[in-house]
Parts: C-alpha cells; structure tokens; sequence
C-alpha cells in the first residue's frame, strides 16, 4: 500500500512511515479486513467511514507536521487518522459525536499502544476550547463552512485542512492563520466526505 502510494505521487517521508506503521486492518470491522489495504474508503457503522489511504496521506501530508505540534482532529471516526496522526505529531486531541465509535476508537488505539491520542466524545464543530490553541486542525467530515469555533481555536502560526462546501460539490481546504491573526485559504482539490453533523456543520 505504502510503496503504491509513494508511486502515485505521496513525497512526505513522514507520512508515509506513519503509514507503514500503522496496520490499518485493525481499524475497519473485521468482516472488511481483506479489504483494508485497498486504497478506498469502507464503513464502519453509523453512517460513517474510514477514510482512503490516500486521503489519509493527503490530508495529513498538507498540515505540513514536524513532529511537536498539538493536533485537533475532528471526527475520530474508526481511530485511523489519528493513529497516523499520532506518529506525526506530539499530541493528538480527537473529537467524535456517536458513543459507539468513540469507544471502538479507544480500544483500537490502545491495542495499538498509541499513547498520545485523547479520544472525547462530543460536538466536534466546536472543537475542544480547554486544550486550545491547536498548532493544527483536521476535520475529517465535510462541512458547508469552516466551523468558526475552530478558526478561533487555531494557534497564530497554524493551519486547518478540511473539506468544504456543498454535498457533491466539496474541496479539501488549507487554512493558515498568520502570526498577524489574518487568515489565507487554499484548494488543494476536489474530495467527498461523509457530512460533519453539528452546530457548526449540517443538522442530523
């Protein structure tokens, strides 16, 4: 999987150590499992997804990490971008709205032993205020707009990649926020996501 990806254009070494650390099987329903190195999404219950590996690498390729960074991520979903993201980053801070997979989460990490991620279970269209600022932000459910409440929680310096717009109709965005608080916006390309359901996002 990794070598594939490296073929078709992932050039972040990092992330793509990341990715060969990972064993991505553990995270998708064990009925899928033969299925998890393939480069597509699959369910995992609820309405929701684990991402593509090379979303995966794209998404975390563009939040640029070096390695002490404090990361919200935004909807937790199987644990698999967070298990990536953890390799990447100091701290991981997750956010995810159905108890379900927030606990199913839980349990994968450990058993992975990755002892950096703190999974809450919650609203992740409002971020995590008591553990900001975030050095970065990745949302992992496509948005109408850019949650306000994680712009404002965005540390100076910083940046947020999610996909934004219309159901059909998203882009993977890159947000960076300027050490004068001013905010630059750029498309990175077409994605589609599951919805981000929140106050902040689209209603259940």
């Amino acid at each position: 999987m990794v070598l594939r990806l490296s073929q078709e254009g992932v050039r972040d070494a990092r992330v793509l150590a990341a990715l060969e650390a990972v064993p991505r099987h553990w995270l998708v329903p064990e009925a899928l499992r033969s299925q998890a190195y393939r480069d597509n999404a699959l369910p995992i219950g609820g309405g929701q997804t684990i991402s593509a590996p090379s979303t995966v690498a794209a998404m975390s390729s563009a939040l640029e990490l070096a390695g002490r960074e404090h990361v919200l991520e935004v909807g937790t979903g199987s644990g698999y971008q967070a298990a990536v993201l953890a390799k990447l980053a100091e701290r991981v801070v997750s956010i995810e709205r159905l108890p379900r997979l927030a606990a199913e989460a839980r349990r994968a990490l450990d058993r992975l032993g990755v002892t950096n991620v703190v999974v809450h279970l919650g609203d992740g269209s409002l971020g995590r205020p008591a553990e900001a600022p975030y050095d970065a932000i990745v949302i992992t459910a496509g948005a109408p707009a850019v949650p306000e409440p994680l712009l404002d929680q965005l540390a100076p310096g910083g940046c947020l990649v999610a996909p934004i717009g219309p159901r059909g109709e998203q882009r993977l965005v890159r947000i960076r926020r300027g050490t004068d608080d001013r905010f630059t916006r750029e498309v990175l390309g077409p994605c589609r996501f599951v919805d981000l359901v929140g106050r902040h996002g689209w209603a259940a």
